[in-house]
């Protein structure tokens, strides 16, 4: 018997033989003419004509504004701002490197970091003594733990709602906490106490609902004998202000000039303006070492001359007595053609020229309105401590006779070895101690017994 065929029938769509013939034809012919140069020419003319012929990069033609607006065609978008031209030197005047400049991350965080370390550097090698540590002696104070003290304490950190919400009822605060009130609000604020904040509290307010209980309160100055502006004077009070203060608080009322009818009529005409703390013996001027020292010598003079009672008084921190501080570098050209300097003292006068004049003068017009000293706080005025010992003609500090009742003399340095101190950080600090104690030996051959006996309060020298 003959075998069956099975036969495999296919899907695949026939094509005509004609179409078939012609494909193969043509691809035959396009293999066989076209290389492989012309095939890479093609694509690129290909390539470029669809660039140019895309509608992203074709210029659009401008349009009126106002037409703009009456066919709603969107605005052209502005083109990007030119990129700045860097500057080619720093704020020194330093040529700068070529090429970008770096990433503003890098350098805050560079700066940001060396801060820290000089500050870690400076920590390390040095740490001041806390202003805290300045309070006079005898001054009233609460003790540190009383519960007085915490409410004072607390008042002080709360200052600027207490400023605001209670400035009606601060002067009426007993006269014996505003000298206590006052160092402390010094001490917590940023920038100490201003002047606004002691008008507030020795002044009576402008305006009360209960007259006779101000009148009662006039007189309660005068019990006050301390006032402590540490940390404060330099920063958000001047010694100009604390002399309107103190001295021109009261307004006096315009002059009428009346004719009497006889001449023993009682002179009606106003007295001077009176002290506002008639009874102060106790005055801080303490500046704080880490901030800047803009004080002025002259106007503590001014000061002292209205100020014959303080008996205790504190300039810790403050700055080499110059009458013009500003004018160290400042030079006036002579007719002769040399240049000579515009203020008694210069960079060099101390340190080369040992020419300690105007210190000297500045001392003694001091020592001469604060006759009636009986303690002197000068920590951290050893750049000066030389100036107590010399003399100069007429100009010197009499120990014997203006200051001839100061019993305690502070002349600690103001500042500790840290353990990475350096040479130059110790040789200045061996400096303060040694003069500190050939000051002390000046005081006892000055008086010789004539004066009372003074205590020198210094740093001790660890070997």
């Amino acid at each position: 018997m003959p075998k069956k065929r099975n036969h495999v029938k296919t899907f695949k769509p026939s094509l005509p033989a004609s179409s078939l013939n012609s494909t193969s034809s043509s691809t035959s012919a396009a293999k066989s003419s076209k290389s492989v140069n012309e095939l890479l020419a093609t694509l690129r003319h290909s390539a470029a004509g669809g660039a140019i012929s895309s509608p992203q990069l074709l210029p659009s033609p401008s349009v009126p504004p106002g037409i703009r607006e009456i066919l709603q065609i969107p605005e052209h978008p502005s083109p990007a701002p030119r990129r700045p031209l860097r500057q080619r030197f720093d704020a020194d005047g330093r040529r700068l490197p070529a090429g970008p400049a770096p990433p503003r991350s890098w350098v805050l965080r560079q700066s940001a970091i060396d801060n820290v370390e000089n500050a870690l550097s400076r920590s390390l090698r040095i740490s001041y003594a806390s202003v805290e540590g300045t309070a006079l002696p005898g001054a009233p104070l609460p003790h540190p733990k009383s519960l007085i003290a915490i409410i004072l304490k607390r008042l002080a950190i709360d200052w600027d709602i207490h400023r605001v919400l209670n400035q009606y009822h601060l002067y009426f605060i007993p006269s014996h906490l505003k000298s206590a009130l006052v160092r402390y609000v010094g001490l917590a604020s940023e920038d100490g106490i201003s002047l606004s904040d002691l008008r507030t509290i020795f002044l009576p307010p402008e305006q009360g609902d209960d007259n006779e209980e101000l009148n009662s309160q006039a007189s309660a100055n005068s019990e006050i004998t301390c006032l402590d502006l540490s940390a404060s004077i330099g920063r958000s009070l001047r010694l100009k202000d604390i002399c309107l203060l103190l001295f021109n608080h009261v307004k006096a009322d315009p002059v009428v000039e009346e004719l009497q009818d006889s001449w023993d009529t009682a002179d009606s005409s106003p007295s001077p303006p009176r002290l506002l703390l008639p009874n102060l013996t106790h005055l801080s001027l303490a500046l704080d070492p880490q901030s800047k020292r803009d004080v002025s010598w002259k106007h503590l003079l001014t000061l002292s001359s209205k100020l014959p009672t303080v008996t205790h008084l504190s300039l810790a921190y403050w700055p080499e007595p110059c009458l013009t501080p500003r004018a160290k570098c400042s030079t006036v050209s002579s007719p002769h053609g040399q240049n000579i300097p515009y203020g008694g003292t210069t960079i060099y006068s101390h340190s080369l020229d040992h020419d300690w004049s105007e210190a000297l003068l500045v001392l003694r017009m001091l020592s001469n309105h604060f006759y009636k000293l009986e303690f002197l706080d000068l920590t951290g005025c050893a750049p000066w401590f030389e100036a107590l010992q010399r003399r100069d003609g007429h100009d010197f500090v009499d120990w014997s006779s203006s200051w001839g009742k100061i019993a305690v003399l502070r002349l600690y340095a103001g500042w500790r070895l840290g353990t990475k101190a350096l040479p130059s950080d110790r040789a200045a600090f061996t400096k303060a101690i040694e003069t500190a104690k050939s000051v002390e030996r000046h005081i006892r051959y000055v008086r010789a017994g004539k004066g009372r006996f003074m205590t020198v309060e210094r740093d001790e020298l660890i070997t």
